[in-house]
């Protein structure tokens, strides 16, 4: 853990040097080239807020209005009988569309009913298998001024899904429900 822990200190420092050195191995203003990366960072930031604004209220209005726990209660039966607890489809409804939203689930649920249950075990595998593919779309597409994606979004919620039923494939066989 030692040796983690010192590692995961100095690597950043070590990349921004060993990029700097580079950088002026190869005689290119390395201070200017970071001041103009700086700019467009900033520009990018302040253009994708739209985006970002309408998708939180999207998400916001889809989890105030009650529609996500009508979408739970339908499924919770068909869930239960193939022994898949409901409580995991609003974080597999979620993550697709926002991630912080998500990772607020996920710690919920592992607060609820605790990391080495069941659910906390799901729930952190479904976290990691599967992308905040909406959000992808929303925010990257629309920083760069893309307005048809093309099967980007069928392919990206597919990925999702695979990864939804994969998470619960294997955490089920390693380690059961």
């Amino acid at each position: 853990m030692g040796v983690i822990s010192t590692v995961s200190l100095w690597i950043i420092p070590l990349i921004i040097g060993i990029i700097l050195i580079h950088g002026t191995w190869k005689q290119v203003p390395t201070y200017e080239s970071f001041v103009e990366g700086g700019k467009e960072g900033i520009k990018i930031a302040v253009s994708i807020i739209p985006f970002l604004v309408g998708m939180l209220v999207a998400i916001s209005i889809f989890r105030a209005s009650g529609a996500l726990d009508f979408f739970v209660g339908l499924l919770r039966p068909a869930l239960e009988w193939i022994g898949v607890p409901a409580e995991i489809v609003p974080l597999a409804v979620i993550r697709p569309i926002s991630g912080t939203a998500a990772l607020g689930m996920t710690s919920d649920l592992i607060a609820t009913y605790g990391p080495d249950s069941f659910l906390g075990r799901l729930a952190s595998v479904l976290q990691g298998s599967t992308d905040t593919t909406l959000y992808i779309l929303t925010v990257y597409f629309g920083a760069v001024g893309i307005k048809k994606m093309g099967d980007a979004l069928k392919i990206g919620l597919m990925a999702d899904f695979v990864g939804i039923v994969a998470s619960i494939l294997i955490v089920s066989y390693f380690f059961g429900n």
